[in-house]
């Protein structure tokens, strides 16, 4: 049995997996589900190429995938999901299994889904030639059960070596996502990287936040999708450049990276009102939010006698310092009072 640590562990853990084992699963979750086991196992390196052997347009261990039958992903995985369901909330009852979920796998699927449906539309981006293969490859995705990505609900179910989801949780030790049908399954191994933020979102300045051994990949910082030619020009970034993207949200982006307060000072931006709390800065920016930010002092030296400047990006529709400086602590201009600050 695999406490929720190490659900949380098997999640987000790179690098190949024990192909053996994760086999040994597909064939027990086909038992468990009243199956014959498939007549072949085939592996892919990503699950960008398990859809392309499925689709027919990348080999499968060198030749053809042959006929996959129908799927069975409803009997091997929705069935037995759907059980796990039904009996924690006989078990537990409504409030009790939304306590449960909390405590188990809830935090963890919040990060979990976003990179899941992060990775469906990488591929769907990189395959899809027109709407009906989009709709093609959305639905072969919708047949994929997801290995690894699966951890929440295992980590909520208390999934172990016995019990109905036993072969769904073997799988999910060793192997990313997989395709049960009636003769074949075609078996994704885990990434080779993965780079998240504090806040589990994908993120990496200088290289993929997701590689697979096939080469898919995807880039983004702090969650959003970049180009990866657009990491490149992070290091040279100008106030000029950062002005002229078009896309609003990778200007974010490089605002991000450039610094508020550097862009500020670079791109001749002038108060727009000071008093006792500080300075307010707007900069317009075409085709997006003004950029509005409140320039303070903080009233208690640092160790070498000097007060340290900090710059607060505050609401665009801010019109004076002092609002600005109180909506970052939540407050109203009329009740902040400057003298009550910690």
């Amino acid at each position: 049995m695999m406490e929720q640590g190490s659900w949380r562990a098997a999640a987000v853990r790179t690098g190949a997996g024990d192909r053996t084992s994760a086999e040994e699963g597909v064939r027990l979750a086909y038992r468990q589900a009243g199956l014959d086991a498939p007549a072949r196992i085939v592996w892919a390196r990503s699950p960008h190429e398990a859809v392309r052997i499925l689709m027919g347009t990348a080999p499968a261990d060198g030749t053809s995938l042959g006929d996959t039958g129908p799927s069975v992903r409803e009997a091997v995985v929705g069935r037995p999901w759907a059980a796990a369901r039904d009996r924690a909330h006989r078990q537990l009852g409504p409030e009790g299994w939304s306590g449960h979920w909390r405590a188990t796998g809830a935090a963890l699927w919040e990060s979990t889904r976003t990179l899941t449906e992060r990775v469906r539309s990488g591929i769907v981006e990189d395959l899809a030639t027109d709407r009906h293969e989009e709709s093609l490859i959305r639905l072969l995705l919708l047949d994929a059960a997801l290995g690894q990505h699966d951890a929440p609900w295992l980590s909520a179910f208390d999934a172990g070596d016995t019990g109905p989801l036993a072969g769904i949780a073997a799988v999910a030790r060793d192997a990313g996502w997989w395709w049960p049908y009636e003769n074949v399954a075609v078996i994704s191994e885990r990434p080779l990287s993965l780079h998240r933020d504090e806040a589990g979102r994908l993120d990496r300045g200088d290289g993929p936040a997701l590689a697979y051994g096939d080469g898919f990949e995807l880039y983004a910082w702090r969650g959003m999708p970049v180009p990866s030619t657009f990491l490149d020009e992070l290091t040279e970034l100008t106030a000029e450049r950062i002005r002229d993207e078009e896309n609003a949200e990778l200007r974010r982006v490089m605002l991000e990276h450039y610094g508020y307060d550097r862009y500020l000072e670079a791109s001749g931006a002038v108060p727009v009102h000071r008093d006792e709390t500080g300075v307010l800065w707007r900069v317009e920016l075409v085709g997006d939010e003004d950029v509005v930010m409140v320039e303070v002092i903080n009233s208690t030296p640092e160790p070498d006698g000097t007060s340290r400047t900090y710059w607060l990006r505050v609401p665009p529709s801010t019109r004076t310092a002092r609002e600005g400086v109180a909506w970052t602590f939540g407050l109203g201009a009329e009740v902040y009072e400057p003298a009550q600050e910690t």
